[in-house]
């Protein structure tokens, strides 16, 4: 070792860098938060679109012009209700917090997840001034994880247009092919819901007899119920159906 050298001025030297690399990268993070969140934004925005079939996957088509199509509210769920919220809601957070949130029995709790926000987030498209399809978020319980996306409904209010997931932790190739554009295809023209508004679209092993019938995932059994039942929920008397009935009944 030479006379210069010694262990305490390696230890202060690596100290200085730890330093250096720390402040460096909370900059960035700071610098790079508001990129993030506008692309976040940006992301949720285009799922939204997929739902509804108003854009495809990849496209390169404005997603900011063509959301301007899209009118977001927010929801009481217990009374299908528009409410206002502050701007910086967010319906994830508000479904953890017990201030802001429904615990649900084992009886209601179809998707799975406990407990779900008293508000939710819903977005309604118009053409020529008429509702044209509303598009609701979804969540539940799959295999191995919570898997979120979106469930647009036609102006009948029973038929699916498009069902878009962004975010899971299932098995790729089984679970995972929730993402899969070749089952998602399958979606638009079935029946969600019956002339009663009572849930009854179901993911069948066989081939699909009817039109409110899709083919479950292969191989994935758990992944293929949670995107039933979450459906049955969301679309049911604890999720949107007090909203549901608002509108068919002309209030909304």
């Amino acid at each position: 070792m030479s006379k210069k050298e010694s262990p305490t001025k390696t230890i202060v030297v690596a100290l200085l860098l730890s330093l250096i690399c720390s402040v460096v990268v909370s900059t960035a993070a700071i610098k790079l938060k508001p990129i993030q969140q506008k692309n976040q934004a940006l992301d949720k925005k285009r799922n939204i679109l997929v739902a509804a079939g108003m854009i495809e996957s990849g496209s390169s088509a404005s997603v900011e012009e063509l959301f301007q199509q899209v009118e977001s509210k927010h929801v009481d769920l217990a009374t299908g209700e528009f409410v206002n919220v502050p701007p910086n809601f967010d319906q994830r957070k508000a479904a953890k917090n017990p201030n802001s949130n429904v615990a649900l029995t084992a009886e209601q709790d179809l998707g799975g997840i406990g407990s779900r926000a008293q508000v939710a987030n819903v977005y309604l498209v118009k053409k020529d001034g008429q509702l044209d399809s509303i598009i609701f978020p979804i969540h539940g319980k799959g295999l191995f994880s919570t898997l979120y996306g979106f469930i647009a409904l036609d102006k009948d209010l029973k038929t699916v247009k498009g069902i878009k997931y962004y975010e899971h932790g299932e098995t790729p190739g089984l679970g995972g092919e929730v993402e899969n554009s070749t089952w998602l295809a399958k979606w638009p023209g079935k029946q969600a819901l019956d002339a009663n508004g009572e849930p009854v679209l179901t993911l069948v092993k066989s081939v699909p007899s009817n039109d409110t019938q899709v083919d479950a995932l292969s191989g994935a059994t758990w992944t293929t119920n949670g995107v039933q039942n979450m459906i049955h929920f969301w679309l049911g008397d604890n999720g949107f159906g007090p909203f549901l009935d608002r509108v068919r009944a002309g209030d909304i």
